[in-house]
């Protein structure tokens, strides 16, 4: 009977108690690699908070040093949010608030201070905390960008920027810092890697949703990252690039090479930082077309294997319909009114899917139902009411929509916005 991964990971561990710092250090890439090889619930079952307790109480029993500690943390944390495991049993542990506790001394120490150190312990803290303390990211924040900015391309310096990249975009949206912590910085990291390349696609990623999720409580930040960053067209061109390497043909789960895999990870990543982008952006720019462009492709690609990623996707083009400076052309061009009609006519929907798509033609509805004063804005309005009409026409979206009556009610009552229940705010009429 085969050993299963995760008794595999107990029996080595376990062995740690009995081995001097020089034979754990030789364990660790090891367990490394038992951890990667883990799959969601075996990673939630194995990570409890009574492991990491332990581990706080072999340092304090000097039977692991932190070195070794952070050897093995960094590896977990990076794992868990390339797995996308959401586990909070960190942020209970008695090991959590050890590192809480050497930050602040690290940080506390200035001229003695340990650059490194103070970096590889807010790495293993911002990566493996699901919220993290807010007080602790005015020391976290400039330590990382400072370890991330200006490094030279190779392998094993992309690597640790990537890390330092990674455990920032982990700070939540909703938390709220001063711009002089970060702006400089972050900005510099992104125009350097526009000229000379020297990030992974990841920390590219990264470096972007550190940045675009700040935006909700800095709304000044839309000049920089729309005029002078040009996001969306960097996001644009970022996507053509991933995609090219995918074979969208092999279904969800199915095995996929190292490379593959990776790919497909970022673009998630990126979608899902493009749905916070609309969601909160409220600058305008001509880039927007080319983007939905993309956004469109990767759901065509994505939609029949790959149903996270489509998912997400319409997710995007819903928030990007609500967004008032997102206008109603744009969706037309890219091509975002064509995957929404298709993916709400197809026949195996969730609930969800069905709110969102139901959420994106109500938006389209009500700008189009909106008056104008300006005659050229008028008559573009009315062409783009034309063309979208004649499409849901000619895909009988009418009769999808009637057949949708349950689901409005269901998602009335599931949703925290409610949908409306009249038929015709679904609908763009002439």
């Amino acid at each position: 009977m085969s050993t299963s991964i995760t008794e595999r990971f107990n029996e080595l561990f376990s062995e740690f108690e009995d081995c001097n710092e020089d034979e754990q250090k030789q364990k660790i890439p090891e367990i490394n690699e038992i951890v990667d090889g883990m799959n969601m619930e075996e990673f939630e079952s194995v990570f409890t908070k009574d492991l990491y307790d332990k581990m706080n109480k072999m340092i304090e029993e000097k039977k692991i040093s932190i070195e070794n500690t952070i050897l093995l943390l960094k590896h977990v944390g990076y794992s868990r949010k390339l797995k996308n495991v959401i586990n909070l049993y960190f942020d209970e542990s008695s090991l959590s608030r050890r590192f809480e506790q050497m930050i602040i001394e690290e940080e506390k120490k200035k001229e003695r201070k340990i650059e490194k150190l103070l970096a590889d312990l807010c790495e293993c803290y911002l990566l493996l905390n699901k919220w993290g303390s807010s007080k602790l990211f005015s020391i976290c924040v400039p330590c990382l960008l400072k370890a991330a900015l200006h490094k030279e391309g190779k392998k094993e310096t992309q690597k640790e920027v990537e890390i330092a990249l990674l455990a920032l975009s982990c700070i939540y949206e909703l938390f709220k810092m001063e711009q002089e912590l970060f702006l400089d910085k972050i900005t510099e990291i992104i125009k350097y890697h526009q000229e000379h390349h020297n990030l992974t696609p990841l920390a590219h990623q990264c470096a972007w949703k550190f940045l675009i999720d700040r935006l909700h409580k800095n709304k000044s930040l839309e000049e920089v990252i729309v005029n002078e960053l040009h996001f969306s067209r960097e996001a644009a061109r970022e996507l053509e690039e991933l995609t090219r390497n995918v074979n969208w043909k092999k279904k969800e789960g199915e095995e996929m090479n190292k490379e593959e895999a990776n790919e497909v990870l970022v673009i998630r990543r990126w979608i899902k930082t493009l749905e916070i982008y609309f969601l909160y952006c409220r600058l305008h720019n001509e880039e927007f077309t080319e983007l939905f462009g993309f956004i469109v492709q990767i759901y065509g690609a994505a939609k029949d294997n790959h149903s996270v990623i489509s998912n997400q996707c319409i997710y995007s083009l819903r928030n990007a319909a609500e967004n008032r400076v997102v206008k109603v052309e744009d969706l037309l061009k890219g091509g975002a009114v064509d995957a929404v009609l298709e993916e709400i006519q197809r026949q195996t929907l969730d609930e969800v899917i069905v709110y969102k798509c139901l959420q994106f033609f109500k938006n389209v509805s009500e700008r189009l139902k909106e008056e104008d004063e300006d005659e050229k804005k008028k008559v573009k309005r009315k062409s783009s009411k034309m063309e979208i009409f004649e499409k849901l026409e000619e895909e009988g979206y009418e009769d999808t929509i009637t057949s949708f009556n349950e689901t409005l009610n269901i998602c009335n009552i599931r949703h925290y916005r409610a949908l409306s229940l009249k038929f015709s705010d679904y609908l763009v009429n002439i």
